[in-house]
């Protein structure tokens, strides 16, 4: 198909553009900007006035709930609520079950991902065997599978020379880890922050050292043995302040954090909605805004969804017995620009954060609009404003904090491969 998009404001954080522009489509591929190649002649003009066009967005956590959890959401709408979001490509964390360690299940998930319409998909493959934490997978075949990192998911790590060997080998081969850091001794049986609105509520806490005591063993492994790390969905204040000191060493590492933990703090606990159980958990006011600044100066590489869609039944129940995790694929947008609006972040910078850095961290051709690259893109009206509720939400779990919240920016169109696979 060829389209031509025209009269929209394009934003090109890669190739620092930001203007009017056309862009034109023609075989998946971005064959113009500005100017309409020699013979173009269109089969869909989109008209994006008062619209943004900008690459599609990279969402480097979004669980599909597939194979294992299908009770919980399906391949099918977990893929057109990314669609609907404006997600053009995304990685999938290992917790499937079964646990995503052999080539086969990492190639029988991207044959039925590219079956469906909807995002491309890259599998972060299990860094040890069923995710236990004591043999290491075979990384070689499940890269060659497609994984193109590896990761525990949110299980913690506990033998540390496990941890070592999994570094040495994916240093020699130059794959990268994705590691959560989390101690499950200082994490055992915690639900909130260990401050004192967990106290006044009465629940049991994670303290800051959960997550900066394991973050202490990653990067002094990290610097010894050169491997690559990205760090997933770091929550605290100093553990900004550690990367970034293990950033001017030279460690190899990149980190991101979630749109809840930027919104929200453990202030929001308050009214005991099991929707603000989340893992990592909402920290302190003091940290959600550290966490806002790093951001803002670089710090964080970038912004990721933690899409985890859950049933009814992991909700409605007390806070301390449900089960973790928010719906969020659809709010990656919305909420990054409500970040920048409050931070005076201009809006190139703002979605660089969601699409060209979560490129480079995945390691693929995504996140820009180059001439002869994937058209991937997003139109969305800056300016719409919207209440967040389960009837608009596509994606099959409704479960977040944001619910009843009004949100500013709507996605309009989103094309993937050239195709128009959502349309408001």
């Amino acid at each position: 198909m060829k389209i031509h998009i025209k009269n929209g404001r394009l934003v090109d954080p890669k190739n620092a553009r930001d203007g009017r522009a056309d862009v034109y489509v023609a075989a998946g591929r971005i064959v113009g900007v500005g100017e309409a190649p020699a013979d173009f002649h269109a089969n869909r003009v989109i008209d994006a006035a008062g619209c943004v066009i900008c690459p599609g967005l990279v969402d480097l956590s979004v669980r599909l709930r597939e194979p294992g959890y299908e009770y919980k959401a399906t391949l099918e709408s977990e893929m057109l609520a990314a669609a609907a979001g404006g997600v053009t490509s995304l990685a999938c964390p290992p917790d499937t079950d079964p646990p995503l360690d052999e080539p086969g299940l990492t190639e029988m998930l991207k044959f039925r991902a590219r079956n469906l319409p909807g995002p491309r998909v890259y599998p972060i493959g299990a860094m040890t065997q069923k995710l236990e934490g004591t043999r290491l997978t075979e990384m070689a075949e499940l890269s060659e599978a497609g994984c193109l990192a590896f990761s525990q998911a949110d299980i913690a790590l506990t033998d540390t020379q496990v941890l070592l060997r999994a570094m040495e080998y994916a240093a020699t081969f130059d794959y990268a880890l994705w590691l959560r850091p989390l101690d499950p001794f200082l994490s055992r049986g915690g639900v909130a922050h260990d401050g004192p609105v967990a106290a006044r509520l009465g629940l049991p806490g994670i303290p800051t050292l959960a997550e900066t005591v394991a973050l202490s063993t990653i990067l002094l492994l990290a610097r010894e043995t050169g491997v690559r790390v990205h760090l997933r969905r770091l929550s605290a204040r100093e553990s900004v302040a550690m990367v970034r000191a293990a950033k001017l060493q030279g460690v190899r590492v990149s980190c991101d954090t979630t749109i809840q933990n930027l919104h929200l703090s453990e202030m929001d606990l308050l009214g005991f909605d099991s929707h603000y159980h989340l893992q990592p958990p909402l920290r302190s006011l003091t940290d959600r805004d550290a966490l806002r600044e790093a951001l803002k100066d670089g710090s964080i590489d970038a912004l990721c969804s933690d899409h985890t869609p859950l049933d009814e039944d992991d909700k409605q129940t007390p806070f301390g017995e449900s089960a973790p995790g928010a719906s969020a694929v659809e709010l990656l947008l919305p909420l990054t620009l409500k970040w920048a609006r409050e931070m005076a972040v201009p809006l190139p910078k703002a979605l660089d954060l969601v699409t060209w850095k979560p490129a480079q961290v995945l390691g693929i051709d995504a996140g820009h609009l180059s001439l002869g690259a994937p058209a991937d893109l997003c139109i969305f009206d800056p300016e719409a404003e919207w209440t967040v509720s389960p009837a608009l939400l596509r994606s099959q779990g409704k479960n977040t904090p944001f619910l009843g919240q009004r949100l500013q920016g709507k996605v309009r169109y989103t094309i993937i491969d050239g195709h128009l696979d959502y349309e408001a």
